[in-house]
């Protein structure tokens, strides 16, 4: 069974962390279900495995956190969906690749939900949309960002959707490292799309029901 958890207002990184690790200990002791947990924080930036010191352009803007997440730097923030999510991957084919291509379908389902086209990128984990007008030149904006870790194949970390975030906030870093001509950030705000959270969180959990199997509504972690 996998559980499916919203929490309320924001929800501290550290926090967040701590009752990730202890949940992904639980699930390998066969003492806890697998998890989706569904947050915003407050604004801060995540360093992730492969991130360069040289991409925190602001480092005093926000609280910067290490995390042992694949990935770069990312900008989490209200307004922003950060889904958690805490599978047994023993039991899902023990293949990563696939596993981070799912997570994709996950986002690019959600986002057909509100008539907008996600796309995958070679090269570029994440959900892009095609801005490039006719004629003009090529621009590409990232929408959600995705970063997972395993722990003895349980995954933990999960994905960023950005729904009505503030984009200027993104500037104190190269978000995921993106720093070609032509490519940017999102959100649905941004494309038109004021969506409300509750509406983002029905069609995060239809998409992911339809992608990964049923889902059963619990209590937040912390």
């Amino acid at each position: 069974m996998t559980e499916w958890a919203i929490s309320e207002g924001l929800t501290g990184y550290p926090e967040a962390v701590a009752a990730m690790e202890a949940r992904v200990a639980a699930i390998l002791a066969g003492e806890a279900d697998e998890l989706v947990w569904l947050v915003e924080h407050p604004p801060l930036y995540t360093k992730g495995a492969s991130a360069r010191p040289e991409d925190l352009l602001d480092p005093a803007r926000f609280p910067v956190f290490d995390t042992r997440r694949g990935g770069q730097f990312t900008y989490h923030g209200p307004g922003q969906r950060v889904a958690y999510v805490m599978l047994d991957l023993t039991k899902r084919g023990r293949d990563v690749k696939s596993f981070v291509c799912s997570l994709e379908q996950w986002v690019i389902d959600t986002l057909a939900e509100f008539n907008l086209k996600g796309e995958r990128r070679s090269g570029r984990v994440g959900v892009w949309i095609d801005r490039t007008r006719p004629g003009g030149p090529m621009r590409e904006d990232k929408i959600a960002a995705i970063g997972v870790r395993l722990k003895h194949w349980v995954s933990f970390h999960g994905i960023s959707l950005n729904v009505e975030p503030d984009l200027e906030h993104f500037g104190g870093i190269t978000p995921c490292g993106i720093s070609e001509d032509g490519l940017g950030v999102t959100s649905l705000a941004d494309l038109g799309q004021l969506i409300p959270m509750h509406d983002v969180d029905v069609a995060l959990k239809r998409a992911f029901d339809k992608t990964f199997g049923d889902t059963v509504r619990a209590g937040a972690p912390v």
